[in-house]
């Protein structure tokens, strides 16, 4: 099956010709609940590392193990809620996923040691991986494939925002309660709790349907998605296999030098970046095509990479940190854009469940293996990505020719 087989559903013309097409319910409200969320998730992720480290004594490898584990569970999820997505009503998922990461939170304000934060982060990334594929289908329905970028530029934008907003607030919060890490955790409950509320505004067709035959579509095998999309998908798992998670990069960050409210101004400063591009990447490769706006992610990836593991000055993270922002925001939602119009509507649950779980289970290798040959410094994992990263962005728009169609 080719992506010029894909064909798309007629969509209603808006009553009001002045608002956007793809500017639909689903994608404001859902943007909301992904602001909220993601500020109560980044208040404590850049000190999670410090906190693990130096107030629980963990050392190194179990940062990126915790972290690689915890995608990895998510990963698996993902996959079997993108399946759900395609043949039940949506919006139960959603509101499940999201309940689990508040439970996760709640967890770590609770930990005395680091198997609970290991517990925690694994509950909070089951309920990520069985919030995305459901939520990435509502997003895109009724929505023509020539603006999908818009609609993921715009919740990753809102998402990132509370990315902006969850550092600072921590920051303020932290020299306010004289630098102790453990009230944060707590504060960081308010609004993922506030998150699962605002689910209910979510409006899913199906629903209405519920108990009925019709909330069922025929489950299909997945040997039936389009092969565009197995050879995407390819490429970026080889990619995925160098990009462990962030945490690694926070540590980095603070071995430099950085104190504790450095780290968290300079990934707030990344955050800022990755929010401020994530809409005009995703309006970009509405236009241009997606191979192309992605590839200059990776290169985005490859200096944010080479850069933290060449450099010896603290003051330096604030600029290679920025710009790995730029990595963020022509991948992130440009990525499930690209994955959304190589399939038909009916698969959009199990092709985007799939592409989150299987890329999410290759950065649980790539958290393993660097967390592993961290060392002293980390330099070493860092250079080994950057240059991989930089070979694949020269490689992946001609090995995914074929991807390039994105009406």
């Amino acid at each position: 099956m080719d992506t010029a087989s894909v064909t798309e559903p007629a969509t209603k013309v808006p009553s009001n010709p002045e608002r956007p097409t793809w500017l639909t319910r689903n994608v404001k409200v859902l943007s909301g609940v992904s602001f909220l969320q993601d500020a109560a998730s980044e208040l404590l992720y850049p000190i999670l590392p410090i906190f693990l480290t130096v107030v629980l004594g963990a050392p190194p490898a179990v940062v990126g193990a915790i972290e690689g584990v915890a995608e990895g569970a998510a990963s698996l999820t993902k996959v079997a809620a993108g399946r759900l997505a395609d043949r039940f009503a949506r919006r139960p998922l959603i509101g499940a996923g999201y309940g689990l990461a508040a439970v996760g939170k709640l967890l770590i304000a609770l930990a005395t040691a680091w198997p609970l934060v290991l517990v925690a982060r694994v509950t909070d990334r089951l309920g990520k991986g069985m919030r995305g594929a459901p939520r990435d289908a509502l997003l895109v329905e009724g929505v023509p494939a020539g603006q999908r970028g818009r609609v993921f530029g715009l919740h990753r934008a809102a998402d990132t925002a509370g990315a902006v907003v969850g550092p600072l607030v921590g920051l303020v919060l932290y020299e306010a309660l004289d630098h102790r890490l453990r009230p944060l955790f707590w504060i960081a409950v308010i609004p993922a709790v506030a998150s699962v509320a605002l689910v209910a505004a979510v409006r899913d067709p199906r629903t209405a349907e519920a108990g009925s035959s019709r909330t069922r579509t025929a489950r299909t095998p997945w040997r039936s998605l389009p092969r565009p999309y197995w050879r995407v998908l390819a490429v970026l798992l080889v990619f995925n296999l160098v990009n462990f998670p962030d945490a690694l990069l926070l540590l980095r960050a603070h071995d430099l030098g950085l104190s504790t409210a450095g780290v968290v101004g300079a990934y707030a400063v990344y955050n800022l970046v990755y929010a401020a591009l994530s809409y005009p990447a995703g309006a970009l490769s509405d236009r241009l095509p997606r191979p192309l706006v992605f590839a200059a992610g990776l290169v985005f990836f490859a200096v944010g990479y080479l850069g933290l593991g060449l450099i010896h000055s603290p003051w330096a993270v604030f600029v290679v940190l920025p710009l790995y922002g730029g990595f963020a925001a022509c991948t992130d939602g440009v990525g499930k854009a690209w994955i959304s119009t190589l399939v038909p509507d009916h698969q959009q649950g199990s092709a985007q469940g799939l592409y989150q779980g299987a890329t999410g289970a290759a950065v649980l290798l790539a958290g393993v293996w660097a967390g592993l040959a961290w060392g002293t410094d980390g330099h070493l994992p860092l250079l080994v990505s950057g240059t991989v990263a930089l070979v694949l962005a020269g490689v992946l728009p001609a090995v995914t020719r074929s991807g390039f169609s994105h009406r």
